[in-house]
């Protein structure tokens, strides 16, 4: 226990204090992770596979793919269906393929060991990619699109490469019963997904947001998300992919924006300790007695990698785009890791080999970050192709709207003016009933606490006209005033004094906009989030 304590203690420190350090450097926090995870492993000689570790450390990835589902209709995926099951299809089949011949003639290893190696190494980061473009905001680009399709495609492939290695290792199960306990798989995921986010869901929600207790409504999404990832990896499919499903699955409700609120710190903690564990993988010793079999492994990967996406979407969407999504995708992946370390642990592949494969996808996965952070000089070096492909793509992005926070009577007054005067609004209430009122009458009402960075973001407040605050508590009004002047771009926010003292309090935040409470409020605070001569 004592051990264990030591343990999380120095990892905790050891993360700050290399992540302070390199964000003086601007360098991306995901590499400050895997240095505490290489010297944890060394201070207390921990094993490089820790298989208890890494199965806490994989709800990072599976956390992050939740919150990428709950962007993701089935309606939303189905506009990817190219990006996913053509451009996907097309490059696993291709790096497999090719990477599995070089493997087999070039360094002699068996047909059934090189397949293993060709499509592990065929697969890219979910977790450093997708959390980067996330927080960057690219995912909405056009790039950011076609990389995250085709790594959807590769969670999925996953499936048949672990059925492979099943078949490779084990000559008691014939082929044919795999394939059928696949499918039998595959229909009961399905259905029981489509009945329970078609007849359950929205009910088990409403009941739990009535209970009006927030370590309720916390722990009932966990439990969605963790019984969903149990649920796939018990019928033999990765855990990700089932917490995938579950966020396409609430993406259909109007909690979404909460749930994605509320599940971020759990998600950027584990993500956190899955690449403290990458870094445990690191070992000086192997890499110094074989630098140039990994140097010339790590080199051709990332260049091969990088030109077969490269080729198979530069028809479709240029040169620029295209190099730059071979650039995201270049790297070898966490799931690579797990599928090398299976097929060592079943002796399809050797131990050493095993060792310097896992040293070639580790170091890929560290370069990765400083290639998207610099994503944009090394495509200009490369191409003079004109930047046409940067813009966003947001499927619900709106600009120049208002946003209100609150669907009391003040704000009701407040959209049925708006609605008037046709200008793009959208709401954000926290009180269910009122959401389910609005709803009804077929206002753009979303549930979500409005003080909550991440809600605002959804609700692209950075874009908007104005925020009209139609609450009526002053410790909300105030804390989301707060959090409104903590956003980079100048916001507008108007809002509504009731009392002398609370537009005291307003004036401190250096809120400018203030309408003092009165039977003409709606239409006071609406004039002055209309006025673009006001200077702000």
């Amino acid at each position: 226990m004592d051990n264990i304590l030591a343990i999380i203690l120095s990892a905790t420190a050891l993360a700050t204090l290399f992540n302070l350090l390199l964000k003086r450097f601007n360098i991306p926090t995901i590499i400050g992770y895997i240095i505490t995870g290489f010297a944890i492993a060394y201070m207390y000689k921990l094993g490089r596979n820790n298989e208890s570790l890494t199965h806490i450390a994989e709800f990072g990835v599976v956390f992050l793919m939740f919150t990428i589902g709950l962007e993701f209709s089935i309606k939303h995926l189905l506009s990817m269906k190219k990006d996913v099951f053509f451009y996907g299809l097309l490059q696993v089949s291709l790096v497999g393929g090719v990477i599995a011949l070089g493997a087999e003639h070039f360094f002699g290893i068996e047909k059934k060991s090189a397949i293993i190696i060709g499509y592990a190494l065929a697969l890219s980061s979910t977790a450093i990619v997708l959390k980067i473009l996330n927080d960057s905001g690219t995912i909405h680009t056009i790039y950011g699109r076609k990389a995250l399709g085709i790594l959807l495609f590769q969670d999925i492939a996953v499936i048949p490469i672990l059925l492979m290695l099943n078949i490779f290792s084990n000559q008691n199960s014939s082929l044919s019963e795999l394939l059928l306990q696949t499918l039998y798989s595959v229909i009961i995921i399905l259905g029981l997904m489509f009945i329970i986010g078609k007849y359950l869901l929205n009910r088990f929600l409403s009941l739990v947001v009535w209970a009006d207790t927030q370590e309720i409504f916390i722990a009932s999404v966990l439990l969605l998300v963790v019984g969903a990832s149990f649920l796939a990896h018990t019928l033999g499919f990765s855990y990700s992919l089932g917490a995938f499903l579950a966020g396409m699955m609430m993406s259909e409700t109007q909690y979404k924006h909460q749930i994605e609120a509320d599940l971020v710190p759990f998600r950027d903690l584990l993500l956190g300790l899955f690449f403290i564990t990458v870094g445990m993988q690191i070992d000086l010793g192997l890499i110094s007695q074989n630098y140039g079999t990994i140097l010339l492994f790590l080199v051709t990967m990332v260049a091969f990698k990088t030109l077969v996406v490269f080729g198979i979407l530069f028809f479709a969407v240029g040169g620029r785009v295209a190099l730059k999504t071979g650039l995201a995708l270049c790297q070898a992946g966490e799931f690579s890791l797990a599928i090398l370390a299976l097929a060592s642990s079943t002796q399809l592949i050797s131990a050493k080999t095993s060792q310097i494969l896992i040293v070639t996808v580790v170091l890929s996965m560290i370069m990765t970050p400083f290639i998207l952070k610099n994503m944009k000089k090394i495509v200009d070096a490369i191409t003079k192709e004109p930047n046409n492909g940067d813009f966003m793509i947001h499927s619900s992005g709106i600009k120049d709207h208002i946003i209100v926070c609150g669907y009391g009577k003040l704000g009701q007054e407040i959209v049925y003016r708006l609605k008037k005067m046709n200008v793009n609004y959208l709401v954000l209430e926290h009180d269910i009933n009122l959401v389910k009122l609005g709803q009804n009458r077929g206002e753009p009402v979303y549930f979500g606490n409005a003080a909550e960075k991440s809600i605002l973001k959804n609700a692209f407040v950075e874009e908007s006209k104005a925020v009209i605050i139609a609450i009526n508590n002053e410790k909300k009004l105030i804390l989301l005033c707060e959090v409104l002047k903590s956003f980079d771009a100048p916001i507008k926010i108007v809002a509504k004094a009731s009392d002398y003292d609370e537009k005291k309090l307003l004036k401190a935040l250096q809120v400018k906009h203030i309408v003092n409470e009165g039977r003409e409020a709606a239409k006071a605070l609406l004039k002055v989030a209309m006025d673009e001569d006001i200077d702000y």
